[in-house]
């Protein structure tokens, strides 16, 4: 998950997003959050053939995690349809069989070079771990790295989502080709219809968003509202950054209206999209999420208030203010403290901890 969160965005913010008085930011009651029964999360149903609903991203690195399927069946006793992977784990693969669960399956990044290279790579990915696994596994996308636009992979990408979706032709399987992208790919991006994708970005992007746009693909994207708010804290309104829309006075935008930054943040995207032509090429939140330890604004408060939130959100169904009919799809990270990540935040964005007890409780209205 990359850290980088954008500076101009933030800056943005500043100039835009009203304060609150201080010291209300980190103890802020969440508003509109329900209770909930001491670890489970309590979900809709959703669609399992269209855009929206809840997952989770499910991570492994820790040397305390339980079994692939201990957790899969943690995931479905909480009403959770969807889950992301960031790399082919077989265990976890065959723990998915016949679960009903939805799998966004990705590619390592380290990965790229030779799937854009050799098209038999991508036919080898493709039988080895979706094949072998259908129709067992209900996959919903396959995405070709994570966060490397801009970076050393990014030139890769476009070339790897074409063999991966050859193959996957081939094979006769019908699964959506994407990428995820931080919101480092947005040069500006304040307010959201002033959106664009960043210079270092901007090729390789336009590339993907006309690919997308053609077969009617989503992109992925990571939504993080707490970074911006963890350098700015004095300056950024807490109940925008941590989607207490009933409260939050939130910024203007022309006709537009956002009470949290989360819309606002998906709607920036969309707007990038649509300046290079991909007007009907839909978002999926890869991944959003609040650490509940790490400094000092990653409260559990704080991390409960957000997530409980983003749950509401999801479920109500209704989209965002630029895209009203599109129902919000969003994966919250992650399923776990991971203890063999970077000390700090980075192990503390778990729903749940090692022995599987939740961090905090969530639920939906």
């Amino acid at each position: 998950m990359a850290r980088l969160v954008l500076i101009f965005f933030i800056v943005a913010c500043l100039k835009t997003v009203n304060v609150l008085a201080q010291g209300n930011a980190p103890t802020a009651t969440p508003v509109g959050v329900g209770a909930a029964t001491q670890g489970n999360i309590a979900a809709a149903p959703a669609g399992t053939s269209s855009l929206g609903g809840l997952g989770v991203n499910y991570g492994l690195l820790g040397d305390n995690l339980p079994t692939p399927d201990k957790v899969i069946d943690l995931i479905k006793s909480n009403k959770i349809n969807k889950v992301r992977i960031f790399e082919p784990k077989q265990a976890v693969l065959q723990a998915l069989k016949d679960s009903n669960l939805e799998l966004a399956l990705g590619t390592r990044n380290e990965d790229l070079q030779s799937l854009a290279t050799d098209p038999s790579a991508a036919t080898k990915f493709v039988q080895e771990n979706v094949v072998a696994y259908s129709p067992g596994v209900k996959f919903s996308y396959i995405t070709l790295g994570n966060e490397v636009i801009p970076g050393q992979y990014a030139n890769f990408v476009f070339d790897a989502m074409q063999n991966m979706q050859n193959a996957l032709k081939a094979a006769n399987v019908n699964v959506p080709v994407s990428t995820v992208v931080a919101t480092s790919v947005l040069g500006s991006s304040y307010p959201p219809s002033n959106a664009t994708f960043g210079q270092d970005a901007s090729a390789v992007m336009e590339k993907i968003v006309s690919f997308l746009q053609q077969n009617q693909y989503p992109l992925l994207a990571n939504v993080y509202t707490c970074f911006p708010y963890f350098a700015e804290p004095t300056n950024i309104n807490a109940d925008y950054a941590l989607g207490n829309a009933n409260v939050a006075k939130g910024v203007t935008d022309g006709s537009i209206h956002y009470n949290t930054m989360f819309d606002a943040m998906i709607d920036a995207v969309y707007v990038a999209m649509e300046k290079v032509g991909g007007k009907d090429v839909k978002l999926v939140v890869s991944e959003t999420g609040w650490p509940s330890a790490g400094v000092n604004l990653a409260t559990m408060d704080n991390a409960k208030a957000y997530v409980n939130n983003v749950i509401q959100r999801v479920s109500s169904g209704k989209g965002t203010p630029l895209r009203p009919s599109i129902p919000i799809e969003a994966y919250i990270f992650a399923m776990f403290n991971e203890n063999q990540k970077p000390a700090g935040t980075e192990q503390n964005f778990g729903l749940f901890y090692p022995d599987m007890k939740p961090v905090y409780p969530v639920s939906i209205a």
